[in-house]
């Protein structure tokens, strides 16, 4: 029987190879196609409401499903947040993603998945994230 860990890889493995090829196909590691949809005032492009409806659809039937399991397949137990305060470092987080988002037309999802096509745009977002995770842990671990 294969172990816990490996398990736990192949599950995480082909969940991320389904989301990457979804983002792909509905053409959401386009940043122009993000940008279009969040041009309200402009040319809008709609198409990301039903991307993010069916991600609703699938989750909404998902967590009805997984409620009859006494645990996860691939784990020991539900790992729930503990906390469920909004604090500061909530809101800061919140606000800059979205204002990168805005600003690039990616978020981390479709840029991992531009990735693999070697989009100059995801490569650059990528490494900007992996700055800006860095530069967080450095504040973080200097201003509590």
């Amino acid at each position: 029987m294969a172990t816990l860990e490996y398990r736990q890889g192949v599950g995480a493995l082909v969940a991320g190879a389904v989301f990457g090829l979804g983002l792909s196909v509905s053409g959401m590691i386009n940043p122009q196609k993000v940008l279009g949809f969040l041009d309200l005032f402009g040319d809008w492009d709609p198409s990301l409401v039903f991307v993010m409806l069916g991600g609703l659809v699938v989750t909404f039937f998902g967590y009805r499903y997984a409620n009859g399991f006494q645990k996860p397949v691939n784990d020991d137990s539900y790992h729930s947040p503990k906390s469920k305060s909004i604090d500061k470092r909530l809101i800061i987080g919140a606000v800059l993603f979205g204002l990168g988002w805005g600003l690039s037309g990616l978020c981390p999802g479709p840029a991992i998945s531009g990735l693999a096509v070697a989009n100059f745009k995801s490569i650059l977002f990528v490494i900007s994230m992996f700055a800006g995770f860095y530069a967080g842990n450095v504040c973080l671990n200097r201003w509590p």
